[in-house]
């Protein structure tokens, strides 16, 4: 009987130490995370967008970072981005998959026809700040994944029906879905 109860303190003991380090790195916290992390260990969703997966590598709202924010984006084969723009840089680099970018300046009143680019494994681009742009898997058989690096985190969205939207009819989305849950208080843009 004795050994069984000093089991069970045992047990309990590590439970309580598990339980409040992982409370104490919730899902919107800094504090108790490692520097090193497994990308396979960190959330992932699809925040309602089928077809989607995302995972937040290091972020401004999870991790404290203040200049950028690197995202695992993986799209089944079909599935696209909305046609958005923001006022931030995005680079991607295209580990595995192709598909198009699609992309359009701001300079007129409505973004109008897109210049369509194809992306493959291996390649990297660019979204300057305030394109109005969309990345779709046109691959029918393999998914599209991507480290996406963005710049001015946590960033806002401007979403369009269609390309020939005008800029001013754009929905703002902000937070963005993945930053929703961190999100506390309005962030000061220091531009």
């Amino acid at each position: 009987m004795r050994k069984w109860l000093d089991l069970s303190f045992i047990f309990i003991f590590f439970f309580f130490i598990i339980f409040s380090q992982t409370a104490e790195a919730s899902y919107c916290s800094i504090k108790g995370l490692t520097l090193v992390r497994n990308i396979s260990e960190l959330p992932q969703d699809n925040y309602g967008r089928g077809g989607l997966s995302h995972i937040t590598v290091a972020g401004s709202l999870l991790h404290g970072l203040k200049e950028v924010e690197v995202w695992l984006q993986t799209f089944a084969p079909g599935s696209r981005t909305p046609i958005h723009r923001h006022s931030c840089e995005e680079v991607f680099v295209v580990l595995k998959g192709s598909g198009s970018l699609y992309l359009a300046s701001s300079s007129h009143k409505s973004p109008g026809k897109p210049q369509e680019h194809f992306v493959f494994p291996n390649s990297t681009f660019h979204v300057p700040v305030n394109d109005i742009h969309q990345v779709w898997n046109t691959n029918e058989f393999e998914d599209l994944q991507m480290l996406v690096i963005i710049s001015r985190p946590p960033i806002k969205v401007f979403i369009y029906e269609d390309w020939f939207m005008p800029h001013t009819a754009a929905k703002l989305k902000f937070p963005y879905y993945w930053d929703e849950q961190c999100l506390q208080e309005p962030q000061k843009d220091e531009l």
